[in-house]
Order: C-alpha cells, then sequence, then structure tokens
C-alpha cells in the first residue's frame, strides 16, 4: 500500500523521533514494524496509550498463510523498552500448498528502541514463549517502516496519530473492533440433480400429528426469597483459595508495583493484602498502570501479596497484568481471580 505523498512527512518525523528527548521516542514507538520474532516474518502495528501499548501482530509467510493476534502491552520511556505479548489470536489463513504454520504458538517480547543512524528506527532485543515468559531464548529484530504488507483498521490510526489520531477513545473503539469473531457454520443446502436448491413444501393435504391439549399445571407457590448479603472484601480474602504464581526477589530500598489490566478493559476491580492485610483496595483496572510503591525495611523476610478480585468484569475471570520494579530490575506476573481463588505474589529479602 503506497503513500508518496505522505512519505517526506512520515521520514521527517522519524529523524524528529530519533533527535527529540524520551517523550518524542515514546510517541515513536507508535507505527508498522517489520522484519523477525524467532526466526518468524513478522508484521507488528504498535499504537502507544499513555504508556499502554496496543495493535495487532502478523506472523506470515505470504499473504495466504498467517497468524494475526492483537497485541498489549507497555512501553517505559525512562529506559526505552517496549515488553508486549500477543493476546488473542484474531485470524488465521492457510495456504492449500503451505508447509510451515507461522505465528502458531503467541510469544512475549522485550526489546529495545534505538535509532541506530539516520531515520533508521530498530526494537532489538528478546522473545519468549508467551507461558513461558522467563525462558527469553529467540530475538526479535524489527526495523519501523511506512508501508505495510497488511491492511487492517489500525492504519488509520497511525497515519492520523499525531493529528488526533491518539485519542483515546478512538484507539479503544478500534481495540473493540479487532475482537475474535465468532464463526457460524450453516448446515448446507441439498440439491437435487439439476444443481438447483431442494425446497421441501409441506402437503397442506396430509395430516399434521395429533397434538393432545396440555393438561393444566398446578400454580406453583410463592417463595419468599430473603436477599443474600454480600460478602466484604476481607470475607472473600479468607474463603478463597490463595495460588501462588512466582517468588520475587527483593533488594534494595522500595518496590514499584504497577497493575494493569490484562484483557478487554470491562470494569475489573480489584483489592491488594500484604501478610494477611487489607493494603489497598477499589483498584480499577485499565490500560494505564495503577501505581503503588512500598518500602522494603517495611517489609518481612518473606512476604505474601495478595490479588482479590471485587467483582469479574464484563468478561470473567479478574486478570491484572502487574509489572514490580525492584533495584532498577523489572519482574512480570499475570494473576487472575476468580469467585474461588485468589493469586498470590511471594517477595522474599535477598
Amino acid at each position: 500500500m503506497k503513500r508518496p505523498g505522505n512519505c517526506p512527512v512520515i521520514v521527517l518525523i522519524l529523524l524528529l523521533g530519533c533527535l527529540s528527548a524520551n517523550k518524542a521516542s515514546a510517541q515513536m514507538i507508535t507505527g508498522v514494524w517489520k522484519g523477525k520474532i524467532n526466526r518468524q516474518n513478522v508484521e507488528l502495528k504498535i499504537i502507544l496509550e499513555g504508556d499502554s501499548l496496543k495493535g495487532t501482530s502478523y506472523y506470515y509467510e505470504s499473504a495466504n498463510n498467517y497468524h494475526r493476534y492483537s497485541i498489549r502491552g507497555y512501553f517505559d520511556s525512562k529506559t526505552n523498552e517496549a515488553v508486549w505479548w500477543d493476546d488473542q489470536l484474531l485470524d488465521e489463513k492457510s495456504g492449500r500448498f503451505s508447509i510451515s504454520v507461522p505465528g502458531k504458538t503467541p510469544m512475549l517480547s522485550r526489546a529495545d528502541f534505538n535509532c541506530p543512524g539516520g531515520s533508521k528506527m530498530m526494537l532489538d532485543g528478546k522473545v519468549a514463549k508467551k507461558e513461558e515468559e522467563t525462558k527469553l531464548k529467540g530475538t526479535v529484530h524489527l526495523e519501523k517502516t511506512t508501508t505495510p504488507f497488511f491492511e487492517d483498521e489500525w492504519d488509520y490510526v497511525i497515519d492520523n496519530y499525531l493529528m488526533g489520531g491518539n485519542d483515546p477513545d478512538i484507539i479503544d473503539s478500534i481495540a473493540h473492533l479487532s475482537q475474535p469473531s465468532i464463526s457460524i457454520h450453516e448446515e448446507p443446502v441439498k440439491t437435487i440433480p439439476d444443481g438447483k436448491p431442494s425446497v421441501i413444501i409441506p402437503d397442506a393435504k396430509q395430516p399434521g400429528p395429533k397434538i393432545d391439549p396440555e393438561p393444566e399445571r398446578p400454580q406453583p407457590v410463592e417463595k419468599i426469597i430473603e436477599p443474600v448479603k454480600p460478602l466484604t472484601i476481607e470475607e472473600k480474602f479468607i474463603s478463597r483459595k490463595k495460588l501462588f504464581i512466582k517468588d520475587i526477589p527483593v533488594t534494595g530500598d522500595s518496590i514499584e508495583l504497577r497493575f494493569y489490566d490484562n484483557a478487554e478493559i470491562d470494569g475489573d476491580s480489584i483489592s491488594l493484602f500484604l501478610n494477611d492485610k487489607l493494603l489497598f483496595q477499589h483498584i480499577r483496572l485499565t490500560g494505564h498502570a495503577y501505581t503503588i510503591r512500598l518500602a522494603v525495611t517495611d517489609l518481612n523476610q518473606t512476604n505474601e501479596l495478595i490479588m482479590v478480585a471485587e467483582n469479574m468484569g464484563a468478561i470473567p475471570p479478574n486478570t491484572s497484568y502487574m509489572v514490580a520494579i525492584i533495584n532498577n530490575e523489572r519482574y512480570d506476573a499475570y494473576l487472575a481471580s476468580t469467585e474461588g481463588s485468589s493469586a498470590m505474589i511471594r517477595f522474599i529479602k535477598k
């Protein structure tokens, strides 16, 4: 898809992105990126909203053989590190004679935004399977481009990002359009020898089945249902099973915790308990980070942080993506909470 009229302007913007400070670098992460992730051909469309990343990823062999995912993640403007993962499978297509199946496994990527020279912009880093986020093995090597191979709904936001396309309402509406479609399989129409669909017309003279009159049913006895008193957040904490997620080592003076909604923004809210005591409640999860800080001197040798779902949102379960910044080290964790379980992270002082 060629856009000859926009190329000089876009190249100028790319140059300014590399020469400007961190804020400009954060804006320039938005765009189309091409290259390889884990030795697979990839086209990535990244949209920056606050410090969150949205968009789509295409793992492809050709236009007729690809997997397309929605992506989610975040961008740290201080370190110029981008982290994103394949969230939901949106589309897949396989050619008749295709040998490989690109993008069959969703991935989690970590890459540094850098400008090696001129107008070139790169994302270089490591990748792991989404379910094995700590096992970074493959490589990420992407270069920013102005000519996408795949056309989709995100092109409008990218082309108009600096002219109103970065409006959160527009980004959220596009993200809502990029949801997995539900296929409806209909029974094939039977055909007669001449190739025309056969239509079965009931014979009006043919008597139908005899239907006995429905017997009278006794009237149900009305029952008085007492309203159920909702559980307090403390009662939910006590009654639900704690599911251990991972250990995180603690050093330095403080812990910074950032919480995001890990799926579609649907009204999830959570409470946090630290060592069996309520720490924060009514935390509404969105695409923007909810940040809290803890002093290491106030912590025990071993500390349990429990995420309790206050509700299930519009799409159960209640899911959160947590980022912990400890002594300039970053740790990630996917947390899920239901009506019967809560997620637990253990912080251990070294």
